[in-house]
């Protein structure tokens, strides 16, 4: 028996935003203590702010990209990385003129359940 999987074909999650989200490992493996995913946000993208119950480590390929984490704000590039704790208020965007690129890994595994995102306009 083999110690080792390989991924061939990641679970593409469906987006509406124009973010390409490849999940490598996670809830769509059966993977629940860990997320790894290969991301591509495109020029002027963002996300509503979000809570989540998972620490998440991001890798940044190529491009920038901008944090909103606990209100400051923190923009990362090529070769930078970043962990954000569970629990933290955060908002991802790329408000630039090029793509990025990133991997992200959340520990244990981002589910919609956990992420708490918010509902932009309600207060």
């Amino acid at each position: 028996m083999k110690k080792f999987k390989i991924q061939h074909n990641p679970f593409i999650v469906p987006t509406t935003d124009g973010k390409l989200i490849e999940e490598h490992w996670g809830n769509s493996t059966g993977t629940s203590d860990v997320s790894i995913a290969h991301m591509i946000a495109p020029a002027g993208w963002s996300e509503p702010h979000q809570t989540p119950e998972f620490d998440e480590f991001t890798y940044i390929i190529s491009g920038k990209k901008q944090f909103e984490i606990d209100g400051e704000t923190v923009v990362l590039e090529k070769g930078q990385s970043i962990m954000i704790e569970k629990g933290a208020r955060i908002r991802y965007s790329n408000p630039f003129p090029e793509e990025c690129e990133y991997l992200s890994v959340c520990l244990p595994a981002f589910s919609v359940e956990s992420v708490h995102r918010e509902v932009e306009g309600v207060d």
